[in-house]
């Protein structure tokens, strides 16, 4: 599945409204001058308004899928559009405002 690149300085939220940001980045590979990011880095949730007695809040997250075809250190890269499941609550990430220039399969 294509989809834009995303990178520090994109827009990711849980299914709650968090905001999510990654962990780490890869700064070898840049879009729009900000470093993109690569599959395996957590993304740490703050911010989500679900409360403990209904299962959250969401903390942390992880990607599952990005892309498929383009990779840095050879690793793959998360996409607007990839699949992303945060912790402790299991509802999606999702990448809101990304650039919109570089796009990965």
């Amino acid at each position: 599945m294509p989809g834009y690149l995303a990178h520090q300085g994109a827009t990711v939220i849980c299914g709650h409204g968090g905001q999510a940001q990654p962990a780490t980045t890869v700064p070898r590979v840049t879009v729009t001058g900000q470093p993109v990011v690569a599959l395996p880095t957590p993304y740490t949730v703050a911010g989500c308004p679900l409360t403990p007695p209904n299962g959250g809040p969401c903390t942390t997250a992880s990607w599952t899928a990005g892309t498929t075809r383009v990779r840095s250190l050879g690793q793959p890269l998360v996409i607007q559009g990839g699949t992303a499941t945060c912790a402790p609550t299991g509802v999606p990430l999702q990448v809101i405002v990304v650039q919109s220039r570089v796009r990965g399969t």
